[in-house]
């Protein structure tokens, strides 16, 4: 039997955390082969250490890549090398700080990939912890039901909050001969989706089956949430606009009126950022505004600590539904 499924793991400086995410991939229960690669990015602490111990415990699933040198330093694309690795059809993503939480998840997502040929990915919800393992109340729920999600919604939603990284799995055949704008792209997630979603509709299971960890440090999250975090959102956001103008290229426009939706959507975040709502409230984006959306930016914006104290209400009430 040949392997179905390659797990993808891109890890650096986690050694409180990739045990979590190996025994993870490690509990799936399949009816296919799966393989898991490793990609430790020269760590500094004792990460590489603990995945040799479980690669010489489990040599036939686990194939580590050991960096020598940081290659995300040096601006090098990690997933090429990753790619030309994998031996499977389908992709399997999980960070070194994250894992999953369901020993099924992979099966169910192979089910439904395998039984509809014009899906290229599937994910799923996903909580937030903090790393304590403490439920932060977040929760990535896009819809209290599965759904067929379309580029519309991909091009301007596609971030770790609506599809959780560590949810996706792919077919493999939408990453060969990558362009420029991907490979040179400083951020990961949000063109890998677009790539995507470019061979395919993206379909959502409603159940929590993983883990995204915040407060991680060098991680995306802590990165966003850390000093400088406006002026790192501002980039990018504007990084994200490029990122829409290549794309709009390289799919010959076809995408054309919701690539523009997107990039609107992208704009009225930086002036946002930039505490310039009064021009958010020129753009023909905000006018097409129902009166629900108009009125949370409102709030958001003028009564900033209501607007948080709201947050926390449903993050209480999203821990105690965990609790219970």
């Amino acid at each position: 039997m040949s392997i179905l499924v390659s797990i993808v793991c891109i890890t650096y400086n986690h050694e409180d955390f990739i045990a979590d995410a190996i025994d993870s991939f490690l509990m799936q229960q399949t009816n296919f082969k799966f393989e898991i690669i490793i990609h430790d990015d020269a760590s500094t602490d004792r990460t590489a250490d603990i995945i040799k111990k479980y690669e010489k415990q489990y040599p036939h699933l686990i194939k580590p890549i050991y960096q020598m040198e940081n290659q995300y330093s040096k601006g090098v694309a990690i997933e090429p090398l990753i790619f030309e690795r994998a031996k499977g059809k389908y992709i399997a993503v999980c960070e070194g700080d994250d894992y999953w939480t369901d020993s099924y998840k992979l099966q169910k997502q192979i089910d439904y990939l395998e039984k509809h040929p014009k899906c290229s990915l599937v994910f799923h919800s996903a909580m937030f912890i903090n790393v304590k393992r403490q439920p932060t109340g977040t929760i990535a729920r896009i819809a209290k039901k599965n759904k067929i999600v379309e580029m519309g919604e991909i091009l301007t939603k596609a971030n770790p909050n609506f599809i959780p990284t560590a949810s996706r799995v792919y077919r493999k055949k939408s990453m060969t001969d990558l362009p420029s704008w991907f490979l040179n792209a400083s951020i990961g997630d949000f063109p890998l989706a677009l790539l995507i979603a470019n061979h395919g509709y993206f379909y959502y299971i409603d159940e929590i089956m993983s883990v995204y960890r915040t407060g991680v440090k060098g991680s995306w999250s802590d990165r966003m949430y850390s000093k400088g975090a406006i002026q790192n959102a501002i980039k990018i956001n504007k990084e994200c606009i490029q990122i829409l103008e290549d794309f709009n290229i390289y799919t010959k426009f076809k995408y054309k009126q919701e690539i523009e939706n997107a990039k609107s959507e992208r704009y009225i975040r930086i002036l946002l950022l930039e505490e310039k709502i009064k021009d958010v409230k020129t753009t023909v984006s905000y006018k097409k505004m129902n009166v629900t959306r108009k009125i949370r930016m409102n709030v958001e914006y003028y009564c900033p600590r209501f607007y948080k104290s709201l947050g926390k209400l449903k993050q209480i009430s999203n821990k105690w539904k965990l609790i219970k």
